[in-house]
């Protein structure tokens, strides 16, 4: 079993290869996908004349828990459809990748590397491991040889993207000032000591006007060459360095100076720290000369995705698919029409498999039920982002944008591109600050003892006689109560109860006693509760200029995003978009309903004669897509994924139907 559990994963690993940013998995379990013509098991369908058999359908059923969470209903339905896209799209890649020639000695280097990581060199461990997951040895290389073939095709084709221009690199600059932004830095000095007295000490001292470099010199043990300087020193002043320079509470504490300052003691690592910030250098974007190698990098990675991602749909797009099983029929509509562009109803299901919101509602819903929610909120969402990013590419060229990548890549750049001159006033700031309010209050906290009486006259009595003298415990029990240590606590506190949070945090009316302070009775549940308050903090909040910067990026991110969104939707609206989505959904109910076998009205039946043939009908099995063998559970649709697939590319023959796409 443990053996069965590793081969499972180091497949998974080894099957997965980054084609334009997805994961596109050659599934592990299917060893003769990649074995040529020599099929066995049951014909499902073929690709291009190339058999897919039920077993490797299934294994990618197997291999996924959200595809074997349905077996009946819309869900089951959408699942048929993503297995099956799924596997078509991994008979595409072999196929499109025969021509490239990988060694035996090339298969052999990645197999001995998958099994030394997974402690399997003992060939009884390695034969058992396969047959553990339905694999022989030589059914495992052939498939490793086939994996290598597809990744080595898809480096070739990216070896044929142009590379990137002046002006596609400076749009990329200037719509992602973001990714060219420098780290926060800090100019200054420390002290470390590893006696708190003697930190405390010197930092009085500093405070009091001490140079703090001769302090340093002094007393520190780092850095006491140089002062205390953080960084190197050039020209007389430390060189900028930034947060992870330092330890993780010292840090911390500096760079809240964004003004300079001294820091309080702080202790990290069994050392006492005290930092002095000179100069605090805010984030900043860098010149355009400085950050264009960056720039030219990432575009020419986007221009290598956009020439994968074409290099698949063609592949799609042409692909004729024969349905030999009709369980494994699937229909596989437009959803959308943009651009001159259909967009398959296999690539909205692919988004919902992988969706994890998705996963995790399965987790906690019926799946008929699930498939409603799905239906009716994720496929709109998901198909709305598809129709922008089939039609976004269109709209860069019309407006001459020089935006690079795939769809979706371009999609976003349109979207940043949109909200390139959006800005963030003070009145944003301060709407912002006010809303959020609570982001920035440090609540109260207290150390608490909480006397407790059936009786509200004993404890108002308590309240008002107690002096502070002698024992408080003694004192409550002479007056009928009961004491709790509840320790330290903070306003708000669930735990607490809103009654005595209040009274604790919020009434100005405590009474001192000694070093201690009482609230007055507070009626929690049956019993009346006084409250003994020591080391009370109040609640602070930081001031908006304390914060400025820091939400500054927030809320122009919250202001892009909006902008950017809006434009695009406007932008795509131009293109008039055809969605249809509702109808899809629709015609696919009506067909799984169809598909359903219906359960007799309950009755009480003739009762036929002895040895008489039964006259009652028989409930039709299937409705004109096959018969299901006994079993049988519709895994997921036949998907025609590609940019080019229509509803006239769905795979709707019963046994022997050939589909062009």
């Amino acid at each position: 079993m443990k053996n069965k559990k590793v081969v499972n994963v180091l497949l998974g690993v080894l099957a997965l290869m980054l084609v334009v940013g997805m994961a596109y998995q050659f599934t592990p379990n299917v060893g003769s996908l990649f074995g040529g013509n020599r099929q066995t098991g049951t014909p499902a369908l073929t690709v291009n004349g190339q058999t897919i058999t039920v077993e490797e359908l299934e294994a990618i059923r197997q291999s996924n828990p959200v595809l074997a969470s349905a077996e009946t209903g819309v869900l089951a339905d959408d699942f048929k459809t993503f297995i099956v896209s799924q596997a078509v799209r991994q008979q595409l890649y072999k196929q499109a990748a025969a021509d490239i020639d990988v060694s035996r000695a090339d298969v052999n280097k990645q197999v001995d590397q998958v099994r030394e990581a997974n402690n399997l060199t003992d060939n009884g461990a390695w034969t058992d491991a396969l047959q553990g997951v339905g694999l022989t040895d030589a059914a495992y290389r052939a498939q490793v040889r086939d994996q290598l073939a597809v990744q080595r095709k898809v480096e070739e084709l990216q070896k044929t993207a142009a590379p990137a221009t002046d002006a596609e690199a400076r749009l990329y600059y200037d719509l992602n000032p973001q990714a060219f932004r420098t780290e926060a830095r800090v100019v200054g000095r420390q002290i470390v000591v590893a006696d708190e007295a003697k930190a405390k000490a010197l930092l009085a001292q500093a405070r009091g006007g001490a140079d703090f470099a001769q302090l340093a010199s002094a007393n520190s043990t780092e850095f006491k060459d140089r002062g205390g300087a953080l960084g190197p020193v050039e020209n007389g002043s430390p060189r900028p360095v930034a947060q992870v320079a330092l330890p993780a509470e010292v840090g911390a504490a500096a760079f809240a100076l964004t003004s300079g300052g001294i820091t309080d003691v702080v202790q990290s690592g069994g050392k006492f720290y005290i930092v002095k910030v000179e100069r605090f250098l805010a984030p900043a974007t860098k010149p355009f000369e400085d950050a264009k190698a960056d720039a030219v990098t990432a575009v020419n990675e986007q221009k290598k995705n956009a020439v994968v991602e074409r290099w698949a749909s063609d592949l799609e797009r042409d692909v004729k698919i024969e349905a030999v099983d009709p369980n494994w029929k699937t229909e596989n509509p437009a959803v959308a029409q943009v651009a001159g562009q259909n967009i398959p109803y296999a690539d909205v299901v692919a988004q919902v498999v992988n969706n994890q919101q998705f996963a995790g509602l399965l987790g906690q819903v019926p799946a008929d039920q699930a498939g409603q929610l799905v239906n009716g909120i994720l496929k709109p969402q998901v198909v709305e982002g598809l129709i922008q990013g089939f039609g976004a590419q269109k709209i860069a060229q019309d407006r001459k944008l020089a935006l690079a990548g795939t769809r979706q890549e371009v999609a976003a750049a349109l979207a940043a591109y949109g909200a390139r001159d959006v800005r963030v006033t003070d009145t944003d700031l301060q709407a912002y600050y006010t809303e959020n309010r609570a982001q920035f209050e440090t609540p109260g906290s207290a150390t608490l003892t909480e006397v407790s009486f059936a009786d509200r006259a004993k404890a108002q009595a308590f309240a008002q006689g107690w002096s502070g003298q002698g024992s408080l415990v003694t004192a409550a029990a002479r007056g009928g109560g009961t004491v709790s240590e509840r320790g330290q606590v903070t306003a708000g506190a669930e735990t607490l109860g809103e009654e005595l949070s209040a009274a604790i945090f919020t009434a100005q009316n405590l009474r001192a006693v000694g070093d201690t302070s009482l609230t007055g009775v507070v009626q929690v549940g049956e019993r009346f509760v006084v409250a003994a308050v020591s080391d009370l903090q109040r609640a602070t909040v930081k001031p908006l200029a304390e914060v400025r910067d820091q939400i500054r990026e927030q809320v122009l991110a919250q202001k892009r995003q909006e902008a950017g969104q809006a434009y695009l939707a406007a932008q795509i609206a131009t293109l008039k978009p055809v969605n249809n989505l509702q109808k899809v959904l629709a015609a696919q109910e009506k067909r799984v309903a169809a598909q359903t076998p219906k359960t007799p009205a309950t009755q009480t039946p003739a009762t036929p004669a002895a040895g008489s043939e039964g006259t009652g009908t028989t409930p039709a099995q299937g409705s004109g897509t096959g018969t299901r063998s006994a079993g049988g559970t519709p895994a997921t649709e036949t998907p025609a994924t590609g940019s080019g697939t229509s509803e006239s590319g769905s795979t709707n023959s019963s046994n022997s139907g050939t589909t062009e796409r």
